[in-house]
């Protein structure tokens, strides 16, 4: 079984930046893409970024050029890097593993998910 644990949440002003960890248990997690998902209240959970098995990233234009994920095998944990938040960024952060190598941006393209972790953007 899966375990994948956020980290990192918080309260940030406006123009500020914070750290999401997602540690990874149960499986070989080198192995398959992992994604960030986010879910504001009232709106449906949508992508955020992807990572696949050797490092190749996508992003939603929302945060393109403001977000990095990465992953570190070595230490089952993937990342994403928020520079520049706005209010508007404000949601419940999910890290989610993919079926397989490669990342998607549909959930239903992931197979298990963490418990989300909550960012607030303060404007």
């Amino acid at each position: 079984q899966v375990q994948l644990v956020e980290s990192g949440g918080g309260l940030v002003q406006a123009g500020g930046s914070l750290r999401l960890s997602c540690a990874a248990s149960g499986r070989s997690f080198s192995r398959y893409a992992m994604g960030w998902f986010r879910q504001a209240p009232g709106k449906e959970r949508e992508f955020v970024a992807g990572i696949s098995w050797s490092g190749g990233t996508a992003y939603a234009d929302s945060v393109k050029g403001r977000f990095a994920i990465s992953r570190d095998n070595a230490k089952n944990t993937v990342y994403l890097q928020m520079n520049s938040l706005k209010p508007e960024d404000t949601a419940v952060y999910y890290c989610a593993q993919a079926v397989g190598s490669s990342w998607g941006r549909s959930p239903v393209n992931y197979n298990y998910w963490g418990p989300g972790t909550q960012v607030t953007v303060s404007s």
